[in-house]
């Protein structure tokens, strides 16, 4: 366990930015991580805790302390005739996690295939895709506080989730450690096929019979199609939330845009994919030198190949002004801005 100064971070953040930690480190388990928060030289120290670095865009090089979690076990802990309980560790890929619940037939994760990030980071976000989100399933979250290195639990109801929100990307912002998570996943699973293209994507299929294995390789095929390989062409996935309107603001944009797409959230509350907004706008395949939208998503913002932070930056206010401008809608950012 050492601590590596002016490293790197361009492989781990998927924009491809060749940003510098003053000081990183790696952990394998919660043993070096407390002698790591018990060392006095670190306590002033700015900590961040980097997954993939796939939600993620750094404004300038990190003056303080990157940490990242490589503890990789994945264990069933407990199960009955309906559920089975699944202890993840932090460092885990997320996309690792859901094929090992998808190879048991444990359902409840499929919809979030190929998501990149780890597992700590995911509830942080509340990741979600295609009908699922990851308080669906997860039963409790263990970590540590870095002020006292005092290990908690937090059962599901504690952890505030919200749309890509908790308490942990809030109140507990910067404040405290993921390192495990248990998920109650299910042994008899329901499949969710009735968001975006999943259906249709299924129906290609010799049959009408679905597994949650069918499920995850049409999600699978479905990101693919659409978003850029960030080996290519670095980008963070979805850069904007969909964004939450009442129903008298969407009768009257329905007015102007019949053909606008929408998904009721609750009786009043109507979400409206962020991609077409930014698409009507015109945005879909614009660039500004290496700054751009993708091409076949508008939602997500690409360095192409030698942009800068601060391009990205000016980007994505250019596209909430003109979204806010034609639609009356205020967008905000999915993407972390550090």
């Amino acid at each position: 366990m050492e601590i590596q100064r002016n490293y790197s971070l361009k492989k781990y953040n998927t924009f491809n930015f060749d940003v510098k930690a003053k000081n990183f480190i790696e952990i394998n388990n919660e043993e070096e991580l407390k002698l790591l928060l018990s060392d006095k030289d670190i306590n002033n120290m700015p900590i961040l805790m980097l997954g993939q670095g796939s939600n993620i865009l750094f404004r300038n090089d990190f003056d303080g302390l990157v940490i990242k979690l490589k503890n990789q076990d994945i264990s069933v802990i407990n199960e009955d005739d309906i559920y089975v309980y699944i202890k993840v560790g932090g460092g885990v890929i997320w996309d690792n996690f859901v094929d090992f619940a998808v190879s048991k037939n444990y359902g409840g994760v499929e919809n979030l295939s190929l998501i990149p990030g780890t597992v700590g980071a995911a509830p942080i976000q509340n990741i979600g895709a295609y009908g699922q989100e990851v308080k669906d399933t997860v039963f409790s979250i263990k970590g540590y506080e870095i002020s006292s290195i005092n290990e908690k639990l937090f059962m599901n109801s504690e952890c505030k989730f919200g749309y890509r929100s908790s308490i942990f990307k809030h109140e507990l912002r910067n404040k405290f450690i993921i390192t495990e998570v248990i998920f109650r996943l299910s042994k008899v699973p329901i499949l969710n096929i009735n968001y975006g293209r999943i259906k249709s994507e299924l129906e290609k299929l010799p049959k009408n019979d679905y597994s949650i294995a069918d499920v995850r390789e049409a999600v699978i095929n479905i990101r693919q199609s659409k978003l850029p390989d960030t080996d290519k062409i670095g980008n963070a996935g979805s850069f904007f939330k969909n964004p939450e309107i009442s129903e008298i603001e969407f009768i009257a944009i329905q007015k102007i845009n019949p053909q606008i797409p929408f998904y009721n959230t609750a009786p009043d509350v109507y979400k409206i994919p962020a991609g077409w907004l930014i698409e009507q706008c015109g945005w879909k395949g614009k660039r500004f030198g290496d700054a751009g939208c993708y091409t076949e998503q508008a939602l997500i913002l690409c360095n192409y190949g030698s942009a800068q932070p601060n391009e990205i930056i000016k980007l994505a206010a250019l596209i909430k002004k003109s979204v806010y401008e034609k639609f009356g809608v205020a967008i905000t950012e999915e993407v972390n801005i550090i």
